[in-house]
């Protein structure tokens, strides 16, 4: 249960990340208030999880969702760079997550 929760953690973080894009400083009301909403469910989801997961994995896998989700979606929405050493340094921190993951006990 604890990484189901530490996963939705993780994709909070990417709509808060991205939200900031749109509250243009803060200066616009509705893009900041789901900003701020994310930001405060994402990071008490990931103190949740961290009830039962090692800390440095937790934090690491949450991070790295954020990430990852922010890049790509970023790339999909935004129009940003999509290069190939882009898309092989998300590879490689999706191989982390995993390895991560695989190595918690």
């Amino acid at each position: 249960m604890s990484w189901l929760i530490l996963v939705v953690a993780g994709l909070l973080e990417v709509v808060w990340a991205i939200g900031l894009k749109y509250t243009h400083g803060f200066s616009r009301l509705m893009p900041s208030v789901i900003t701020a909403v994310a930001m405060i469910a994402s990071v008490a989801l990931l103190s949740w999880a961290m009830k039962t997961l090692p800390v440095g994995t937790a934090y690491a896998v949450w991070t790295g969702i954020g990430a990852v989700g922010a890049a790509i979606t970023g790339i999909i929405l935004l129009g940003e760079s999509a290069s190939a050493a882009r898309i092989a340094s998300l590879v490689l921190i999706v191989a982390g997550i995993i390895g991560l993951k695989l190595s918690t006990h």
